[in-house]
């Protein structure tokens, strides 16, 4: 439409979200629909989250807060990346928002200038590359590929930063594929940064407490602390406490940034919610003893459904360190057709042949930048995703 701003017709709609509504009508008509397409885990917010929220109501926490975050909550993340990243922030420095997903789009808005370039590692989250188009940015990705376990080497990251790279966004664990980076290999990349005293860091930490294997998270500025001062570390409760609906994300960093994002967002969505906040203060001060019981069942689905994919015919499954997500290779089904007459040219194709023909939605490598894949999320009960791998396999075994 001719009214429709020009930005806007620089980005499209989330894939995942896309996959995900479509399931829903699906099943809405009756279709048996398996639904592998949302990061949502499956497990309730803890009850004594919810408890929180209730107490914040019933005390009538409800009205409007500082525009980004109660000090209580501030200071309960800065416990927190102490604690557990070695990394000490005062409260001045932390920024609370709507979600994870608000805080890296702030944080965009308030630094990009046309021209400006982020450097995304492909495979990468669907909404990257978007976010830094609408702030005006240009996207440069990085790709990494099955070989290197869908982990980019310092070298590509060397090749990619230009005088014009503005920041690195960095995802580990990742979304789509899981993959996690040691602290040796995270080094590598931080030892190429330090060379490029321009790029900030922008990391992504969202899947921090869903790791596997002992596996040890670490975040860039704990391995080096010489990009401290250049460095936005976000997180956010949706993930690791069961917490998706609640919407809150927050951040740490430099306060000239902080102060900048909050400008953004005090003329945008205003505070996070007030009660969805008091819930996140008990998520992050209180009990924890939960968390190991959602990894061990998210490694156990992880097993299952790496297990029965690679049993696949055509299909790579890698086995990934953390998230809850794979991303399998369909190499061996490209060129190949479905037994309804669907020529599988592309990541694209095979899933949408997999939704019409099997009743089992996922999401195509091309929306996460690296084809010919799909992302499976196992954030749901291993009944169900034990029936969506005999599916998968039905439809790869029936290729011809």
């Amino acid at each position: 439409m001719a009214f429709l701003s020009d930005t806007l017709a620089r980005v499209k709609p989330s894939a995942t979200i896309a996959v995900t509504n479509k399931a829903r009508e699906l099943a809405a008509q009756g279709r048996d629909v398996i639904g592998l397409g949302a990061g949502e885990p499956d497990f309730d917010t803890p009850e004594h989250i919810r408890e929180a929220g209730k107490r914040a109501i019933d005390a009538g926490k409800t009205r409007y807060t500082a525009v980004d975050g109660i000090p209580e909550l501030k200071a309960a993340i800065c416990a927190k990346f102490l604690k557990e990243n070695g990394l000490t922030y005062v409260p001045q420095q932390v920024s609370v928002a709507t979600g994870g997903k608000q805080i890296l789009y702030n944080a965009f808005m308030a630094t990009l200038n046309p021209g400006d370039e982020v450097v995304i590692p492909a495979p990468y989250w669907v909404s990257y590359p978007d976010m830094v188009l609408l702030a005006g940015g240009t996207p440069v990705t990085v790709t990494a590929s099955l070989a290197t376990d869908f982990k980019i080497t310092p070298e590509a990251l060397e090749a990619a930063i230009t005088p014009r790279t503005k920041w690195f966004i960095f995802n580990s664990p990742s979304n789509p594929s899981g993959a996690a980076y040691s602290r040796a290999e995270l080094k590598a990349l931080t030892d190429v940064l330090l060379r490029h005293p321009q790029v900030w860091v922008m990391t992504d930490d969202m899947y921090e407490h869903l790791v596997f294997d002992d596996f040890e998270f670490v975040t860039p500025a704990q391995v080096e602390p010489a990009l401290y001062d250049r460095t936005l570390t976000c997180n956010g409760v949706s993930k690791a406490y069961a917490m998706t609906g609640w919407r809150i994300g927050y951040a740490a960093g430099p306060l000239a940034l902080i102060k900048a994002m909050a400008n953004v967002q005090s003329q945008s969505t205003s505070n996070p919610c007030a009660i969805s906040q008091w819930a996140a203060l008990e998520a992050l001060s209180g009990p924890q003893d939960f968390l190991p019981g959602f990894r061990a069942a998210f490694q156990r689905r992880r097993d299952l459904v790496v297990g029965m994919l690679n049993a696949a015919p055509g299909l790579t499954c890698p086995k990934p360190e953390g998230a809850f997500y794979v991303y399998p290779d369909i190499s061996g089904c490209i060129g190949k057709t479905s037994p309804q007459g669907t020529r599988i040219t592309d990541d694209e194709a095979f899933a949408t042949a997999l939704l019409e023909e099997e009743g089992v939605a996922v999401v195509f490598g091309a929306a996460f930048g690296l084809s010919p894949n799909f992302r499976v999320s196992y954030a749901t009960s291993d009944e169900v995703l034990r029936e969506a791998c005999t599916r998968i396999q039905r439809f790869c075994a029936a290729l011809v």
